[in-house]
């Protein structure tokens, strides 16, 4: 374990989230990942008008303000005009399964070369706590106050399940529930980079993650949230590396 910050972080930053909140781990492996790969010096961050924005004032990199739930066409564009830059899109599932779902979809049907980190914490976090595509069944948001009822808004959306029946290069998804899974996400979010270096085409790593505050559960409770509730709704692992589902 290393315990000093990698360069890629700005420990003299004032901005963060709220308390139990995972996208801090979330930044925090990405950084490591990319000190450990060399390429602090080509990455361009693609930060959503969301919960991740805050990323823009904890990370040292070149990034880009993109519209709500359009960082993943923002990111192919940077991609295309930037060849040798490594590019990160990082919406939130809202963002991504929800209003950018179009660009979701048309960028792993090309198989733009870039990395999607989609960060899913089941619920639009920033804009008030509403149900999104990912919100689990039964689960209680400000626009399902009764819970989300399968019968009227269908079952969760689960992009492995879409996204692994592509031509992609790779298809996963993590959680920051215990640190064993923060270390398998890690590894994930590696080989994602390592893909896009490599030309391979468009990475997928989706992460769970906790929000207290919309959730409306201590930190410790919304881990125990994650583990007993959300990791049963979306399963974890490897759902496309390559030609192998």
């Amino acid at each position: 374990m290393k315990y000093s910050a990698p360069k890629g972080i700005n420990t003299s930053a004032h901005i963060g989230w709220c308390p139990g909140c995972g996208h801090g781990i979330i930044c925090r492996i990405l950084a490591e990942v990319i000190e450990e790969l060399d390429i602090d010096d080509r990455i361009i961050m693609v930060e959503d008008v969301a919960c991740g924005e805050f990323a823009q004032f904890v990370m040292n990199y070149n990034s880009i303000g993109g519209a709500h739930g359009r960082t993943i066409i923002t990111a192919a564009g940077a991609k295309q005009a930037r060849p040798d830059a490594i590019v990160i899109a990082h919406p939130g599932d809202g963002s991504a399964y929800a209003i950018g779902m179009e660009s979701t979809m048309h960028c792993a049907i090309r198989n733009e070369n870039i990395l999607a980190l989609v960060v899913n914490n089941s619920i639009f976090g920033m804009t008030g706590g509403q149900m999104s595509p990912a919100t689990l069944v039964g689960m209680k948001t400000t626009s399902s106050p009764k819970g989300r009822d399968s019968a009227k808004q269908g079952q969760p959306f689960d992009a492995m399940k879409v996204i692994s029946q592509m031509d992609v290069a790779y298809c996963a998804r993590g959680s920051v529930s215990t640190p064993a899974n923060v270390e398998k996400t890690k590894k994930m979010l590696k080989k994602a980079l390592e893909k896009q270096m490599n030309g391979e085409g468009f990475c997928l790593v989706e992460v769970l993650s906790s929000c207290p505050t919309n959730w409306n559960l201590q930190p410790d409770e919304s881990i125990a949230f994650m583990k007993e509730q959300q990791e049963k709704t979306f399963a974890l692992g490897e759902f496309r590396n390559g030609g192998n589902k």
